[in-house]
């Protein structure tokens, strides 16, 4: 039971109430760093009580009934049959069941026995080290010391049930997928950054600047992939009170240096880099220059703990659509395909387009004339509306219960 309690027993478990103070936790860590010890010493007293058991038996039988084959056949068979039940299935069974409970109080007794058997344990060890050598067999290190890897810490949480809460199970496997996910999956595309073109007239910067969305502003001349700044809108907003007549110049002193990002970033690393850089916004620029998108740090928090920012209005949100009850989804073409699993429990291929319309565009191979459908996997996706060579907005339908299994 001991034995079976201790291989069983959870090591994480075990250092948490050893760093808590438990004393017989640590104790049992102590004994888990010596498994080789341990099994020697549990098994060398099992396999000793196991044949006194039975050359006790085998003893009483002949002094009470002679040397009587049958008898003695039939002791033998009756303490096989009892240490089966009681000595080796039972007490395993309620070992693996409880292993907590069990290991922390024996380990209190085996450690002083793993002392008093020291001479013994080194003998028996010492034949075993010349079998494992003739096998070139190594020692190798504790099992319970092999680290986990990033999918085994995902499947522990997964599996973690009622012991931790949804929300914070939601959290820790956002962590894990921001390993594996980059800056051009998490940004806001080019065609939606609201940006402030200094080749304007100072009225309509001046326009612009009293309804924009956003405390920060990417500032370009002529065109967006020529941007020459970040304007943070508070600053500008002071100089609109002043009575001085504005030029381009006056916006141009309060603009900070631009923070690039190339598009093949990934997000933890760009969550170092916003961190070492004391940046909470970044360009996103591909193997030309020229700008892709924009992403900030409420976009990285965002993908750990969801959505917790406004919007600009028109924007496509992960929250902001599902199945009704005909089993249908009505969405715009530019929402992003991982909010679309997400949120509603598809499967389509991320390692392509990033957007529900680049991949209709690249399976048609061609801009649809609305209305056509396309089956992707079980799911239908029907073109409602295409609008400046772009899918506008488009319509899913739920896949039966039997093909989605």
């Amino acid at each position: 039971m001991a034995e079976t309690a201790l291989m069983a027993a959870n090591r994480h478990r075990l250092r948490h109430m050893a760093k808590r103070g438990n004393r017989r936790a640590a104790t049992t860590l102590w004994l888990l760093d010596r498994t080789d010890k341990l099994l020697s010493l549990v098994l060398i007293a099992n396999t000793l009580i196991n044949a006194m058991a039975t050359a006790l038996v085998t003893a009483i039988a002949i002094a009470s009934f002679g040397h009587d084959e049958n008898v003695i056949t039939i002791s033998t068979g009756v303490v096989a049959f009892l240490l089966i039940v009681f000595a080796e299935i039972s007490p395993k069974v309620i070992g693996a069941t409880y292993p907590e409970k069990i290991a922390l109080p024996t380990s209190v007794i085996l450690k002083p026995l793993m002392t008093l058997a020291k001479p013994v344990i080194w003998f028996v060890n010492l034949f075993v080290g010349i079998v494992l050598k003739l096998f070139r067999i190594r020692r190798g290190g504790n099992i319970h010391d092999a680290r986990l890897s990033p999918e085994e810490l995902r499947s522990m949480v997964l599996e973690g049930g009622n012991f931790i809460p949804q929300k914070h199970k939601s959290i820790l496997l956002n962590l894990f997928d921001l390993e594996t996910i980059s800056v051009e999956d998490i940004m806001t595309p080019r065609s939606q950054i609201e940006a402030l073109n200094l080749a304007v007239p100072v009225a309509e910067i001046k326009h612009q600047l009293t309804t924009c969305y956003h405390n920060k502003l990417p500032v370009y001349e002529g065109e967006i992939n020529r941007i020459v700044g970040i304007l943070h809108v508070r600053k500008a907003m002071a100089l609109l009170n002043q009575d001085d007549e504005l030029t381009v110049e006056h916006f141009r002193e309060l603009l900070s240096e631009p923070y690039f990002i190339p598009q093949d970033t990934g997000v933890f690393t760009q969550l170092q880099y916003f961190q070492e850089n004391r940046e909470r916004l970044g360009i996103i620029v591909d193997e030309y220059g020229e700008v892709q998108g924009l992403v900030t740090l409420d976009d990285i928090i965002e993908e750990m703990i969801g959505e917790f920012t406004t919007s600009m209005p028109g924007a496509a949100r992960a929250d902001s659509f599902g199945w009704n009850e005909q089993g249908e989804c009505l969405l715009e073409g530019a929402t992003a395909l991982r909010d679309i699993n997400k949120r509603l429990g598809l499967s389509f291929p991320l390692d392509g387009p990033k957007t529900i319309n680049g991949l209709l565009l690249e399976l048609l191979r061609d801009i649809p004339e609305a209305p056509i459908s396309v089956k992707i996997g079980a799911c239908v996706v029907e073109v409602v509306q295409v609008q400046n060579q772009a899918i506008k907005m488009l319509k899913l339908k739920r896949p039966a219960p039997a093909a989605a299994d």
